[in-house]
């Protein structure tokens, strides 16, 4: 009888535990971790930018880069994550010109000229255009026998004032751009 009694309760408790679904435990949704890339890593002349030295000059956070290379020239791209403007462009193109051609075939109708800028550096601004706000540009002829060109695009709608301002800073930042690292 012992027996019995001893094989009825080893049934009932087996059988206990395996009678519904367990409940789910509830997990907190994790956020992927934010990892962010330097500009240098794309390659090309993002090698030259600093994501964090552009905030510092041009008072603007962008976080993406894109390099590109063909031939000579050497170009990267720099963006805000989700934005495609404000943009700015970095252009360095090997070069064999000298000052003399720089200023007469190189540096564009009524830009200003700008000091203490590799050899010779003009700065300008270009009119919006239905797909974009005004252009600020600045352009170099460094002491490395190198072109370099800095390139930012405004959002649709921003006035030309904002570009002139951009170029003033473009300058500054031009001037922390150490081309002869390409």
């Amino acid at each position: 009888m012992q027996t019995r009694i001893w094989l009825v309760a080893s049934a009932v408790l087996l059988t206990a535990g395996c009678g519904g679904e367990p409940e789910p435990v509830a997990v907190p949704p994790v956020e992927p971790p934010t990892v962010e890339v330097a500009a240098a890593s794309s390659g090309g002349a993002c090698r030259l930018l600093d994501f964090a030295v552009i905030e510092e000059h041009a008072g603007v956070r962008f976080d993406v880069a894109a390099a590109s290379d063909k031939g000579d020239t050497h170009t990267c791209v720099v963006r805000a994550a989700g934005a495609t403007l404000p943009e700015l462009t970095l252009t360095v193109t090997d070069t064999s010109i000298d000052v003399s051609t720089f200023t007469a075939d190189v540096l564009p109708k009524g830009a200003t000229k700008v000091s203490k800028l590799g050899q010779v550096a003009y700065r300008r601004t270009l009119a919006k255009t239905a797909k974009h706000g005004p252009v600020a540009e600045v352009g170099w002829l460094a002491t490395e026998d190198r072109l370099a060109t800095l390139h930012w695009t405004c959002k649709p709608g921003a006035a030309k004032a904002e570009a002139e301002e951009v170029a003033g800073k473009l300058v500054a930042l031009a001037k922390k751009i150490e081309t002869r690292a390409m």
